[in-house]
């Protein structure tokens, strides 16, 4: 059987080694490639959102990983989902953005749902995906979006440790009021780690792993 070529486009390099070390345990024989743009998430941050140039760069990375011998491409960034899916249709393979796996579980996990992010812009774009995710399946759902005003500035600011404890109050605080709990960014599972059981009440879902789990089914 031929191999499978997977390709990665991310918005931040650190997202790399992540995507590689899940690739290799459980997708050992798919070969795969990334493109890295980090200036697409400061754009849309600067912008207050996806405007259609940004969506014309990210439509414009998907045509060059499928003209680069993808079999299936992996978007890692939940920030720009809303362009992803309005590319994926003139591609002739599959495309898929890295939170529906994750939108997918948290909809036959619970009804209650929360959605957690350090960035508006990317906290309502995956809001919006499990409402539609949660449409399609024909489950009810109550959701609660809540932003961690000033962690991102503390992250990008070097103080990882007050992310972390700004992160963990609102999971803890998150946790008593939802059934399940989705990290609209990759970047803040680490996070879950430190937190005791007691806090872990409700299952909290990250999105690389899911994803990469997902593409182990279908490739």
């Amino acid at each position: 059987m031929a191999t499978k070529t997977l390709a990665l486009i991310h918005t931040s390099a650190t997202l790399v080694p992540v995507f590689a070390q899940l690739c290799k345990e459980k997708l050992p024989q798919v070969d795969t490639f990334n493109i890295v743009d980090d200036s697409l998430v400061r754009q849309i941050g600067a912008q207050g959102g996806i405007t259609p140039a940004i969506a014309a760069r990210v439509a414009g990375y998907i045509g060059s990983a499928a003209s680069g011998g993808a079999d299936y491409i992996l978007v890692t960034c939940s920030s720009i989902g809303p362009a992803v899916e309005a590319a994926a249709p003139a591609i002739r393979v599959p495309v898929l953005r890295v939170d529906q796996p994750m939108a997918d579980q948290a909809v036959r996990t619970g009804r209650r749902i929360g959605v957690i992010a350090t960035l508006a812009t990317t906290l309502d774009p995956t809001a919006d995906l499990v409402r539609r995710r949660a449409a399609l399946a024909g489950r009810p759902l109550v959701l609660t979006a809540r932003l961690c005003a000033g962690a991102f500035e503390a992250l990008m600011a070097g103080d990882a440790a007050q992310h972390d404890a700004l992160v963990g109050a609102a999971l803890r605080e998150l946790a008593t009021q939802v059934d399940v709990i989705l990290l609209a960014q990759a970047s803040m599972a680490r996070v879950v780690d430190t937190l005791a059981a007691a806090d872990r009440r409700v299952p909290i879902l990250a999105s690389p792993g899911l994803a990469v789990d997902y593409l182990a089914t279908v490739l």
